[in-house]
This record gives structure tokens, C-alpha cells and sequence, in this order.
């Protein structure tokens, strides 16, 4: 995609303004995000002191048929409190994709872009943007707040809790942007969002399983093999209560080191006595994502965050 902005800045004309209205003109052939070179272009040739303004019209204008979520970082790191100006007021826009634009656009770790060092480690002007959006009309949006708050809290998640619980229970368009927003807490198991949002809480005094088991079949596999995970969780509950149950795998990594990964089996409303069980098929195929390494693999159940149950795996060559 860069590639393409280079050849555009050689075959377009060297002045900037005339360049943009060229892609102006033909921008409504030009939709979705197979045309991100559009705001990047603007992104490359637009950051002069003369051009600010401009530019920042033109990402504006891009981000509605296409998306300026990347284009609009390095005006956002070269100066944040000119760029944040700007998105706090797209904040307010009629259109979706420029509302959409001001959360998705300031992210502190936007997939497949450049973080935002500056907002992972203050990101109160963020919050000011996600404030005009926490009820937007729009899934959208709000799917981009979301995302925008569990990006904030992999770093600062007390700041994520104290946003939440003064958010929570005044819109339910907000409380499912608060619940996706704080899925990573939930998933590290965080005492407050896991209060939050009704899971029960597991004490020692009243434990909230009864007994608790996990198989695997077979006990040795070579990378590429799947096996077959089993699991079962007699509760006893005297009332209502939010119950998350996960597998964790503790994988090697190249070092020897091992690192956890969670995967949910259900996340449900439960009370009384009862026996959540079932089973569950898990491939050891490398992935572009995830590369296996032999070794001891500890596998847990847990349950609202706490284990309840382990057992080990031998992985091959």
C-alpha cells in the first residue's frame, strides 16, 4: 500500500493541492478499504505546516468511503494536541464513518498500525472523545469505542474500571460497549470488572464448585495434532449467579519459557445445583499467529478466573 502512495507521489502533480483534487475527483469510484492509499497519501505528502489544514479536510472527506483510522496517527504523534482538536470535534460529526474515524483513528494499539506511545501512557484525551460517543446511535461506533477501551486497559486498566462504573446502568447501548470494552479484564480475571459485570465471586468459605475434572486424549501428540479436551464442574449456588469457564494452555515458546492462552467454553447465568460439562477439540497446527514448541503443556479449567482442575500434555516434534 505504501508502494502506492510512492507512485502516486511521482505520477501525481507536484503540487499537493492540485494532487488532492485529482483524487477528490474520482474518490466515489474509489470506496472501501481497498483505497486506504487515498488518506495515506495525505498521510505522506500533506504533513507541511502550510498543508495542515487541508490535509486534515481531505482525511475527513477520505474516511467516509473509505477509512483514515491509519492515515491519521502520524499527524496525531507529530502533534497530538492539534490532531486531538480535530477528533474530538469529528467526535460530534453527523456522519458515522467520521465519528468512527475519531475513536478507531486514536486507538493506543491499533491493529496493524503504529501504537500511540503518548495515550498508552496518559489516555485521558481519549476518554473526552469516547464521552461524546458512549451512546452512539451507531454499532459502528461503538463497536470502535469498545475496542478503544480494551486497548486502554491492557495498560491502564484502573482508569478503564473507574470509566466503566461511572458509565454503567444509565444506557444499554453503553453498558454492551462497557462489556466488550472490558473483555480483556474479565479474561485476566480482575476483581473489579469481574464485580461489574455479575460474576460471582469465588471464596474459600463458599467455594463456587463442588468437584472439578479435566482430560485430555491423548496425552502425547505431535505438533500438528489436535486432541480432545473434557471437562466437567459440579456447582452449588444459592442464588443467580455470572460463571466463566475457560481453558488455559500454558504453550512453550522458543525460549522454554511457558506462556497462557485462554479459551472460553461458556460464560452463562447459572444457580442452584448443577453440572456444566462438555468437551472440546484443540489443534496443535502451527498458525501464522501461534508457532508450537515440544514440550510439557499444562492445561487448566478455570472457573471465574480461579483453576479448579489441571492436567499435562506432551508435545512432539
Amino acid at each position: 500500500m505504501y508502494r502506492i502512495v510512492e507512485v502516486l507521489g511521482t505520477c501525481l502533480p507536484g503540487d499537493y493541492k492540485d494532487a488532492l483534487n485529482i483524487l477528490f475527483s474520482i474518490e466515489k469510484e474509489c470506496t472501501g478499504f481497498p483505497y486506504l492509499f487515498f488518506p495515506d497519501f495525505v498521510a505522506a505528502f500533506g504533513q507541511s505546516e502550510e498543508h495542515l489544514e487541508l490535509s486534515m479536510a481531505a482525511l475527513k472527506r477520505f474516511t467516509k468511503l473509505s477509512s483514515s483510522e491509519f492515515a491519521i496517527r502520524p499527524f496525531i504523534l507529530k502533534d497530538p494536541e492539534f490532531a486531538m482538536k480535530y477528533m474530538l470535534k469529528w467526535s460530534t460529526d453527523s456522519n458515522e464513518h467520521v465519528r468512527r474515524l475519531s475513536s478507531e483513528g486514536c486507538r493506543p494499539r491499533l491493529p496493524w498500525s503504529m501504537d500511540l506511545p503518548m495515550f498508552k501512557e496518559e489516555p485521558r484525551p481519549i476518554l473526552k472523545i469516547l464521552e461524546n460517543l458512549k451512546a452512539d446511535s451507531s454499532l459502528y461506533v461503538r463497536k470502535s469505542v469498545a475496542n478503544n477501551l480494551n486497548d486502554i486497559a491492557k495498560d491502564n486498566p484502573e482508569i478503564v474500571i473507574t470509566t466503566a462504573k461511572n458509565w454503567i446502568g444509565k444506557d444499554p447501548d453503553t453498558d454492551w460497549i462497557l462489556r466488550q470494552g472490558c473483555r480483556t479484564l474479565v479474561r485476566k480475571a480482575n476483581p473489579e470488572a469481574l464485580a461489574l459485570f455479575g460474576y460471582a465471586k469465588n471464596v474459600e468459605e463458599k467455594p463456587l464448585y463442588q468437584t472439578a475434572s479435566l482430560t485430555v486424549i491423548p496425552e502425547k501428540l505431535t505438533i500438528g495434532d489436535s486432541c480432545e479436551l473434557t471437562y466437567s464442574m459440579d456447582l452449588d449456588l444459592d442464588t443467580n449467579a455470572r460463571i466463566r469457564i475457560e481453558y488455559g494452555i500454558d504453550f512453550i515458546k522458543s525460549n522454554g519459557k511457558p506462556s497462557r492462552k485462554l479459551f472460553l467454553l461458556t460464560d452463562k447465568t447459572v444457580s442452584g445445583k448443577v453440572t456444566l460439562s462438555g468437551s472440546r477439540k484443540h489443534s496443535f497446527a502451527n498458525l501464522t499467529t501461534r508457532r508450537h514448541y515440544p514440550g510439557i503443556h499444562r492445561i487448566v479449567l478455570l472457573i471465574n478466573g480461579q483453576e479448579a482442575a489441571q492436567v499435562s500434555l506432551t508435545l512432539k516434534l
